[in-house]
């Protein structure tokens, strides 16, 4: 019975439109941006941008895009998420609850289903700290909980962009296309605007303000996205023995005019072909599962970038979703809670 069940295992993901029907985009695109840790500009401010601006001619152009990769059981995202936490479930005893940020299933609404909660291990889907992902995650959660009528223990699982077996694990889902023949491969993450980097220093002074920042060792890196994003790259390359001058480093997604993080995927997919660069392998290790920014927009519009510009083959190298060994990892992570 649920209303016995005192701890339970929350994995928590972005989320997704409820179809991809015009309305359904518009409702879930309103309560992402709406966010202050996603458009962080005041209130008004924001939603003047969100009313104004993006919503009246955004939902359409998504809505396409998630036609493109929509699957007959639903959305990519939510049905590789739930097959993670089944397979979770699977290698636990403790309830493995799967929420999103925004959209359904919603924080409220899961944790609603337990009514005699004690404790919550949350783990964000995110190896990356960012406002934008892990802290408006940890924020909300903490949010719905503080309404319960009791205290409820909370434990996070901290951004493991670094941990050793979560290297391991990436290296493994990714390593019979690495045996393939290719040319380079593209490392790209979701970008962020630059001010999230200056908002996320605790010490106002080191993010992009110095030189070589991100491997001058500083305090800010345990909250620098652009660090962590370094650090995973790195480390995922020396394990697959990939050398400097064939892999690259790129940021996507970007959204508005605002200075955003640098270089931009699709200004390299354009460029590496003229660089000599046919065959290419493209990897996103800011996501762990599938979703509209993998599916869609690497694997459909910056493969028909990198062709048009020269390339001859392309291959974009699916997330973990539910590699064995990434639930091996969550699981180990699991077992405290």
């Amino acid at each position: 019975m649920e209303n016995d069940i005192k701890r339970i295992v929350l994995l928590v993901n972005l989320g997704s439109p409820a179809s991809t029907e015009v309305d359904d985009v518009r409702r879930y695109l309103r309560q992402f941006l709406m966010d202050k840790y996603v458009i962080d500009a005041p209130y008004p401010i924001r939603k003047l941008i969100v009313e104004g601006f993006i919503l009246p001619f955004r939902p359409k152009y998504s809505a396409e895009a998630y036609r493109a990769i929509w699957r007959p059981d639903g959305s990519p995202l939510i049905v590789l998420s739930e097959h993670l936490r089944a397979k979770l479930q699977e290698e636990i005893s403790v309830p493995v609850a799967l929420a999103m940020r925004y959209g359904e299933p919603s924080i409220g609404r899961v944790l609603e289903n337990y009514p005699g909660l004690e404790e919550v291990l949350l783990i964000p889907l995110y190896p990356h700290y960012a406002m934008a992902t892990t802290q408006t995650v940890e924020e909300e959660v903490t949010r719905v909980l503080g309404r319960k009528k009791k205290a409820i223990k909370l434990r996070v699982i901290p951004p493991f962009y670094e941990d050793k077996e979560y290297i391991e694990a990436l290296y493994n889902s990714m390593a019979s296309y690495l045996r393939q023949d290719y040319d380079h491969i593209l490392f790209s993450y979701h970008g962020l605007p630059e001010r999230h980097i200056y908002k996320s220093d605790p010490t106002g002074s080191h993010c992009l303000k110095k030189e070589n920042c991100c491997h001058a060792d500083s305090p800010a890196h345990k909250t620098c996205y652009r660090h962590q994003v370094i650090r995973t790259t790195e480390l995922l390359a020396r394990r697959a023995g990939i050398p400097a001058g064939k892999y690259t480093l790129a940021f996507q997604s970007r959204l508005g005019v605002d200075q955003w993080l640098k270089p931009s995927t699709a200004e390299i997919l354009e460029k590496l072909p003229r660089q000599g660069v046919r065959k290419l392998l493209v990897a996103c290790p800011s996501f762990v599962t599938d979703c509209l920014e993998t599916l869609e927009e690497i694997g459909i519009q910056g493969k028909e970038t990198f062709l048009q510009a020269g390339g001859e083959s392309y291959t974009m190298i699916p997330c973990l979703n539910e590699h064995p060994q990434w639930v091996k990892l969550l699981a180990l992570w699991s077992g405290s809670a």
